[in-house]
C-alpha cells in the first residue's frame, strides 16, 4: 500500500478511508441577503379624499456610507398603483422584475376589464414576502402599496419581510415609523373617518414636512427625494424633489450625550 505523504493533523486515507465531499453539500437555499448591504430608509404614505400620497428619497446606503445618491425606491403599476421600497436594494430591484412580469403577463392574458388593483398587487406581495420567510430566505424589505382597491377607494397597505401586513390612513417604514407617524396622525384625528376631509394638498404638504424631518434627524436620507400623488386619474410621479428652505438653527439647542458646556 502506498503511503502518501500527510499534512499536519490531516487524517490519513489508507487509515480512516477518503473524506466524502458529500458531507459539505447543503440541502438549504441561498441566503444572499441575512445581512443586507445596500439599504434605502424610510417610505411615507398618505391617504386623501381623492387617493393616496406616498414618497422615498433617493439614496441607497453602502453601511453607514451614503454611497449612492440617485436610486429611485418607487414603482408605479398601471394603472394607479405605486409600490414604494424600504430595505435591501438588490432585493428590491428582484421584486421590481417580479412585478414587471406580473404587468406583461396580466397585459397579454386579462381583458381590461379585469385589471390588477393595488389590494391585488399587496396580496401578491404579501404573500411573495411570507414564502421567502418560510424558506428561511426573506426579502429583506418593507413595502408600500398605494391606490385604489376593487371599490375605487384609496388604499394604502404594508408588507414587510415576515409577510407582516398592516393598513392604516397613514403609514411610514423605518426610521419614518417613529418620527414621521406622529406627524402624519395629526391629519387623521379619527383614523379611516378623517380621510375623506383630508385635501390633496394638505396631504402633499404633510409629506414634504416630514421629509425635511427626516433628512434632518436620520443620517441615512438625503435632501433630494420621489413623490407621487396617486389618483383615479393615474399617477403623477416625481422622482427629483429637492427640499427647500432648510434651516439648522434649531442646530445651537440641541445638547447630546457628555459633558455639557454652557
Amino acid at each position: 500500500m502506498n503511503h502518501y505523504p500527510q499534512a499536519w493533523g490531516r487524517p490519513r486515507n489508507d487509515v480512516y478511508g477518503p473524506y466524502d465531499h458529500s458531507y459539505t453539500h447543503s440541502a438549504m437555499p441561498k441566503t444572499h441577503t441575512q445581512s443586507p448591504a445596500v439599504t434605502g430608509t424610510s417610505v411615507l404614505g398618505v391617504k386623501f379624499k381623492d387617493g393616496v400620497v406616498i414618497a422615498a428619497d433617493n439614496l441607497a446606503s453602502y453601511g453607514s456610507l451614503a454611497r449612492f445618491t440617485d436610486v429611485k425606491r418607487i414603482r408605479t403599476f398601471a394603472p394607479n398603483t405605486v409600490i414604494g421600497f424600504g430595505g435591501d436594494v438588490s432585493d428590491m430591484q428582484y421584486l421590481d422584475r417580479l412585478l414587471q412580469t406580473l404587468e406583461i403577463n396580466e397585459n397579454y392574458l386579462s381583458s381590461s376589464e379585469h385589471s390588477l388593483n393595488a389590494r391585488n398587487l399587496h396580496t401578491y406581495l404579501s404573500k411573495v414576502m411570507y414564502k421567502r420567510r418560510s424558506d428561511f430566505n426573506p426579502l429583506w424589505n418593507m413595502m408600500l402599496i398605494a391606490g385604489f382597491d376593487e371599490d375605487e377607494k384609496p388604499f394604502l397597505a404594508s408588507a414587510d419581510l415576515l409577510g407582516t401586513t398592516f393598513s392604516s390612513p397613514t403609514l411610514a417604514t423605518g426610521f419614518g415609523a417613529h418620527l414621521a407617524q406622529p406627524l402624519l396622525r395629526r391629519l387623521m384625528p379619527n383614523d379611516e373617518e378623517s380621510v375623506k376631509d383630508v385635501t390633496k394638498e394638505q396631504a402633499v404638504d404633510a409629506v414634504r414636512a416630514c421629509m425635511k424631518v427626516l433628512f434632518y434627524r436620520d443620517a441615512r436620507s438625503m435632501d433630494k427625494y420621489s413623490i407621487a400623488v396617486i389618483t383615479k386619474d393615474g399617477v403623477d410621479l416625481k422622482e427629483d424633489e429637492k427640499l427647500e428652505n432648510q434651516s439648522w438653527a434649531f442646530a445651537d439647542q440641541i445638547r447630546g450625550y457628555g459633558t455639557q458646556v454652557n
